[in-house]
Order: structure tokens, then sequence, then C-alpha cells
């Protein structure tokens, strides 16, 4: 669970005529993440695409060009099927949609410059003038635009090139007609003088017909236009119902296609033979041999190069060097002498002469490659995968921390929530999106808002909190009757009008901060030790020694009175004193703390030098504190819903504690603190106004606090996952298993139909 799934690193060897066949085979079991040759063999290249690969390339560019044009995707229609005249009918298809679509570009051309017209003339409609009245005079001069009158008309007084002027409004519209001085020019006149000011000049169409009627055609041209548009579309539509199908399907085996002849582009290749390498996962060793040896036979050598190890390494001479090849005869890599003494020479012939260079392992022609990953979780934990992802894939040589992502981050955001009501609006939430989205993220995405909803339902029923109002007036008396057996309180609480209770989720905030950073650094003390027990040492375990040391003295009774009385002591501040009789740890356990706190700091000095030194403060205390902000998420949504519940029902002062004033409390005897919306007025117009209102009130604050405990215990718990847990000892990086070979729709229809195994 930890690790992911065990990768071999597997080799085939054969003839160029078997290589066709091998492809096929290859592509069909979807085995092998195929390795790219990286050309260090003499005498082999990388091989040439099979004849047909640009062929197949130039229609699949056409079939997928088609689709966008008809804005086809598989969440409109399932792949169909496809006949021996599908080239035919491809190109039926693709001279339709192509007439189409030019013909579509041309209208919209067209419609573009229609209205381009009509903003041009609308104005001149707007102004009621008819346009032969505005231009053709040679001693006055005429402009038409928008601006502000008593602006245009101060620039044009101003003006001493301007004997009279007239001016003409409609709407923002202002036409201007000025008579030059004596001596000025006519040309640009107006214009000149309106230098300076905001004034958008309008063209004077070219037409003899009024700009109404101007308006009215260009009108009409334009929805003659949108009609011819709605047509195309409506038969495009036609073509993408009745052709959609086949698209996807011949989209599908042109893609299969071009994947099996641009494979050889992966192997290396001489005139006669081929190597083809790849990883698998190593159960599937025999399932490939068995696959290989019903295509072609003994035409090929099929050799395990090596079965990677989870510890770091580097791929190549040292990796492979010594790894048995096992050719399929049950040998298990495990040759004997003869075959050790025969190998070369037989590998030798069945690559046209060519032998590995110096300090190259038998029979690997990539090097240096990192196995892909096949991340191995349990059913209910792979969902989490897609928090893990985003920050990167992990390595194959790292552990994998999906698992306790998935024991923490629901666990957490349930705490920081804690109700009923929400948490049964989240598991709606996650189950609608669940339901919604077709992809793999969609779906994850979904069961995670389950998984955060069942528990912010636990933690509710622990808290006794529905939508932040207590269920004993709702529930039948004993429902947290387990509770009071097996632990020290019937229910739990909040803590936003019991100190005690507060102080008791800060204490423990910190200690699941430091169960949760223990397990990322013993992880990063696991994934070190590949480096040396040294490097493990100095890089995770003094930094373990350093913050449970310093930790493990804060709680102990040593210097008691000079820490905070709600920590530690025999006080009836002291927290855990008051709920558990736990007064603190023993005075010598903590100075063993303090002393691991010490060493952990000397070893952090010696394997990182001073700068480290500096970094003790914030690894060892800081972030332990960062948890801290989970007590603040519970305290400030509960908070959240106290106010809307106050503003609904008011309160009332029991016991030092304010009580929502609930249609099934009995308030006789007590203050009304805060009257409520349910309860104000003294007629049955304005009690059902506020009825109303509080109706609205109570509907829209818990929404908002719902929305709001999304963003705040997600995203913060996210934090605390990528930045407190992960920086400890996940690097990622690591690439993802992706097997040569494409799952066919009816095949991918038939494993979405089957349950998923534990």
């Amino acid at each position: 669970m930890l690790r992911p799934e065990r990768m071999s690193k597997v080799s085939v060897t054969g003839s160029k005529g078997v290589m066709p066949t091998v492809i096929e085979r290859i592509h069909e079991l979807n085995l092998v993440h195929l390795s790219d040759y990286d050309g260090s063999w003499e005498g082999f290249d990388n091989g040439n695409p099979i004849e047909g690969a640009d062929d197949a390339s130039e229609k699949l560019v056409t079939v997928r060009a088609l689709e966008s044009s008809l804005e086809l995707s598989e969440d409109d229609t399932a792949p169909g099927t496809i006949d021996d005249d599908w080239e035919a009918r491809l190109e039926r298809i693709r001279t339709r949609i192509n007439e189409l679509d030019d013909r579509r570009g041309e209208l919209r051309e067209q419609h573009r410059d229609v209205e381009e017209r009509i903003d041009r003339v609308a104005p001149f409609a707007e102004l009621g003038i008819d346009l032969d009245l505005l231009g053709g005079y040679e001693s006055v001069d005429v402009l038409v635009g928008e601006g502000s009158v008593s602006d245009v008309e101060a620039a044009l007084d101003s003006a001493e090139e301007i004997r009279a002027y007239e001016t003409f409004t409609g709407g923002d519209v202002v036409a201007v007609v000025a008579e030059p001085a004596e001596g000025a020019d006519t040309d640009a006149l107006v214009d000149d003088a309106l230098v300076g000011i905001e004034f958008a000049r309008h063209p004077v169409p070219e037409t003899e017909q009024s700009p109404e009627d101007y308006v009215a055609e260009l009108e009409a041209e334009r929805d003659e236009i949108e009609g011819e548009l709605d047509e195309i579309d409506a038969e495009l539509a036609e073509i993408k119902a009745k052709e959609g199908s086949f698209l996807l399907r011949v989209e599908e085996e042109l893609t299969i296609e071009v994947q099996r002849a641009e494979a050889p582009l992966q192997f290396a290749t001489s005139d006669r033979a081929f190597i083809a390498e790849g990883w698998i996962p190593a159960d599937e060793y025999e399932r490939l041999v068995e696959g290989l040896r019903d295509a072609v036979g003994d035409s090929v050598e099929i050799e395990q190069l090596e079965v990677a190890d989870y510890e770091e390494h580097e791929h190549g001479a040292e990796a492979h060097t010594g790894s048995g090849g096992d050719d399929g005869d049950g040998n298990g890599g495990e040759p004997s002498a003869d075959s050790e003494t025969e190998q070369p020479a037989q590998r030798k012939a069945a690559t046209d002469g060519g032998q590995p260079q110096s300090g190259q392992g038998k029979g690997a022609v990539t090097m240096d490659e990192e196995p892909p990953v096949i991340l191995n979780n349990l059913t209910p934990a792979k969902p989490f995968e897609l928090l893990v992802k985003m920050v990167s894939q992990p390595k194959y040589s790292e552990l994998d921390p999906t698992l306790l992502v998935f024991l923490t981050y629901p666990f957490a955001f349930g705490f920081m929530i804690g109700d009923i009501g929400y948490g049964i609006l989240y598991m709606l939430m996650g189950w609608g999106c669940w339901k919604l989205f077709d992809s793999d993220a969609g779906k994850a995405l979904g069961t995670i808002g389950i998984w955060a909803g069942v528990f912010t339902i636990l933690f509710g029923w622990l808290y006794d909190d529905i939508f932040g109002v207590h269920m004993e007036y709702f529930v039948p008396e004993g429902i947290h009757g387990v509770m009071q057996d097996y632990l020290f309180v019937a229910s739990l609480d909040k803590g936003l009008q019991a100190t005690e209770w507060a102080i008791f989720w800060i204490i423990f905030s910190i200690g699941f901060g430091l169960i949760h950073l223990n397990m990322g650094l013993i992880l990063g003390f696991i994934n070190e030790l590949s480096h040396g027990l040294k490097a493990a040492v100095y890089e995770r375990l003094s930094w373990i020694l350093a913050m449970n040391g310093l930790f493990i003295w804060i709680f102990s009774l040593h210097l008691v009175e000079e820490k905070p009385d709600f920590l530690v002591g025999a006080t009836e501040e002291a927290v855990l004193y008051d709920f558990f009789g736990f007064a603190g740890l023993p005075e010598v356990v903590g100075l063993v703390g303090l002393a691991m706190f010490l060493v952990g700091g000397v070893l952090v000095a010696v394997g990182e030098g001073i700068a480290g030194v500096f970094e003790v403060p914030a690894w060892a205390f800081g972030h332990v504190l960062s948890y801290l902000r989970m007590v603040a998420v519970l305290l400030a949504k509960g908070g959240m819903a106290f106010a809307v519940n106050l503003l609904v029902f008011g309160g009332y002062t029991q016991d030092g504690y304010t009580v929502f004033n609930l249609p099934t409390y009995d308030v006789t005897g007590y203050e009304q603190d805060f009257v409520g919306l349910v309860h104000v007025g003294d007629t049955a117009l304005i009690s059902a106004i506020g009825i109303l209102a509080g109706i609205v009130v109570f509907v829209l604050g818990h929404i908002l606090v719902l929305l709001l405990g999304i963003t705040a215990a997600g995203i913060q718990m996210l934090r605390l996952e990528y930045v407190e847990f992960f920086q400890k000892f996940y690097q990622g990086g690591g690439e993802e298993y992706e097997p040569f070979g494409h799952e066919s729709s009816e095949e991918a229809a038939s494993a979405s139909a089957q349950p998923q195994a534990d």
C-alpha cells in the first residue's frame, strides 16, 4: 500500500520480419510501458514508422478537425461501428462539412460587415435628418458625431474661423453646420474647432435613402444572413447526430493504427533486427511471454532484464548487469552456467551482430531510466491519489502517502466542521459530483467529499450538533449513552462557551500534529535509508529526536511552575488533569526529552551545518503549532453557525450559557437576552414577517457556513498535508505508467460496468 506495484524491465528481440506482428500483439496486451532507445548501441538506430503511418496520421488529423468543427466529444455520443467503405464515407462527410464551414465563414464575415454598417447609420436615424442634407456643400462645413452639446457649442463659440453655426441633436447625436469666417477655409473647419473635447465623429454613409429606410434594409439583410447561418448550424447538428458515433470510432481505430505504426521510433533497429524494451508489472511477465509466444512462437527472444528494487538506484549498467534474462522457458532469470556462456553468442545472432558497448548491461539498450509508477492502494483510499498527484506523481523509489492522506484528511475535516446537518449536505454534494462528472478526477473529488461528509457527521454526533443546535431536545435521551459508558463525558463540546473545551482542543490539535509529523519523519527516515544509515540519521532521525524531545519536556513536570497553568500540573486549570487526571510526565522523563532535543539539535548541526541550527525552532516547534489552525477553523465555523441560530431563534442565559430559544425549549423563568426573528412581533402580520425572515436568514446563513467550511477546513488541511506533512519525506516527480496499447470503447464500457475489487 505504501509502495507502488513492483515493476520489471523486459526486452523483446527479433528479426524485422516479425516486428509488425510483435507490435500488434504488444498493443493488444496493453501491458508494456515502452522505453525510448537512447542510441547507445553501435550499429543500431531508432526505427522508422511502419509503412502507412503518414496516411493514417493525415486521416487522424482530418477526423479530429471534423470533430472540432462539429464540436463533438465523447460525452455527446458513444463510439459506433465502421464498415469496409469507411474511407469513402469519411470523404463525403469531410467534403460536406468543409463546404458548410466555408459558407459559414463567408456568412459570418458578411454579418460582421452588415452589423458595422448598421452601427454607422443608426446615429443618423436617431438624428432624424436625411443623409443627402448632410453633405455636398461648398460654402459650409457639416460634421456629425456624439458628444456634449454644451462643450461643442462652447468650442464653436470660441473658434475665430467660424462666423456662424447651427447644431441639431437627436438623442446623443449632434450635427453641426458651420459657416467659415471671411477668408477661412471650409475644409475640416468644425474638426479643427473641436480639437481637445470628447467628440466621436461619424462618417456620413453614401446612400440616397433615408437613414430609417437604410437601417431597415440592413436589418433585413442581417436577418437573412442569420437565417442562413441557422440552417447551416442545423445541418451540422444533423451531421453530428448522424455521423458522430462513426467519427469517434474512426478516430479510435486511427489512433490505434498510428500508435502501432510509430512504435518503431522507440525501438533499436538494424537492417535485419529490432530490440524493444519497456516496463511491465512484475507479476504480468508470464502473460507477456505467453501472448508473444502465441503470436510469433520462438521467433523472438524475451528477457526479463531486472525486477526493479524500490530503493533509489541508477538504472543502467549496474542495475542490469547480472540480472537474469528469462526467455520464457521457465528459467526465471537464473541462467545456468551453460546459458551464461551461450547468451552473448545467441544475442549476437539475434541482433544482427550488435554487441553492447563497454560498460553496458547484457541486453539493455535504454539506460538511466526510472521505472514508471502504478500506485497500489486499497479501494477506499484510491480517490485520495488525486490529492497526492496534485503535488506530483510519487517516484518508484519513495513511499506513497495516499493511504495516510486517506486516514488523516477526512478525519481532520470532520473534526473542524463537526455537524450532522453539514455532514449530510457534504455527502450529498459529493454524491452529486460523483454522478455529474464522468472523469476519474471528478469521481475522485466526489468520493473525497462523501468521506469528508461521513466524518463530519461522526464528529457532529460526538459534538451533539446539527446545524449548530444541540440535538438533545430533538432526539431520545441516551443517544450518547455509549459515550457516557466508555468515554469521560456524554458528549463533546466545541468550546464556544466552555473555555476548558477550547483549551482541550488546542492540546488535541498539538497531539494530532505530533502524530502526523512523526509519520512523515518516519517515512522520510525510511526513504533516506536508500542513501545510507548515516544520511537517514542526520537528515530525519535528528528532527525526530528534536521535535519529540521538546514536546516530551513541554508535557513533563520539569519546571512545572514556569509552564502555563492549563498545560500540566495537578490543578483545576490544567485541562488534561481536569478531564483525565493526568498531571504530566514525570520530571525524569522530561529531562530525557530535553536530552533528546539537544542530541537532535547537535545531529542537525553536524548534518546540515550552522544553517540547520536556525531551522530547529521551526521544525521542532513551529510546524507543530501550525496544527492550531484546526482549532481556529473549529471555533470560527461553530461561532458562525451559533450567530446564525441566535439571530433566528434568539436566546436566553441558563447556568451561565446562552441557550437558543427553540420552540421545543421551556423558557419559563428565564429572561430573554435576544428575542430572535421567529419570536419577534405582537401581531400576526409582524410575526409572519419575522418567521419568514428567520427562515431566509437560517437557510442563507447556513449555506454560507457550509461553503466557507469547504474552503476553510478543506484548504487548511490540504496545507497541513502538503507543507507540514509532505515536506518531511515526499519529493514526487515519478513517471506515470502508460502502457503501449489502447483500451477499446467496448472494453472500457465493460470494465466500467464491473464492480471494482478490493
